[in-house]
Order: C-alpha cells, then sequence, then structure tokens
C-alpha cells in the first residue's frame, strides 16, 4: 500500500503544497538565473513557469487556511480532545 492511500484528507494537501513550494521555488531560481545569465530577456516560457505553482499553492494553501475553522463548524476537534482526554 503507498502512502498516498492511507492519508486522510488534510495530509495529502499538506504534502503536495510542501512539494508545488519546492517546484516553485525551483521555476523562480532558474528564472533569476536565466536573467542572470543573459544579456537578454529570458524566453518567456521561463518566465512564466511559476504561474502554474503559484497558482496551486494559491488554491492548497486557501484550503489549509480553511480547514481548521470547517472542522470547527463540523463539530470536530480532532488534535484538542486528545489533549483534553
Amino acid at each position: 500500500m503507498s502512502g498516498m492511500t492511507d492519508m486522510r484528507g488534510g495530509t495529502w494537501v499538506r504534502s503536495f503544497h510542501r512539494w508545488v513550494s519546492i517546484v516553485f521555488t525551483l521555476a523562480v531560481v532558474a528564472n533569476f538565473a536565466a536573467m542572470a545569465i543573459g544579456t537578454d530577456a529570458p524566453p518567456q516560457w521561463v518566465t512564466y513557469a511559476p504561474l502554474l505553482p503559484l497558482a496551486l499553492l494559491l488554491f492548497t494553501g486557501l484550503c489549509l487556511f480553511v480547514q481548521p475553522y470547517v472542522r470547527r463548524w463540523r463539530g470536530d476537534r480532532g488534535i484538542a480532545r486528545v489533549r483534553k482526554g
């Protein structure tokens, strides 16, 4: 069984968010490196490469931000119940 099949809903979003942030960082570093090395503007695909990971980071970041509020709204205490019990 792979690690992705037994993950709960928020865990895979968090893991995906981490990996996409690495891809985004590498795309930004490549963009700056292309600007520093080249005498003229880098190719457009290098310039626009960080936009897709950035959009994914926005979506997953909003999901991670909203999760505690949704859990509280549903009445699921999660970790707080374990600490009190």
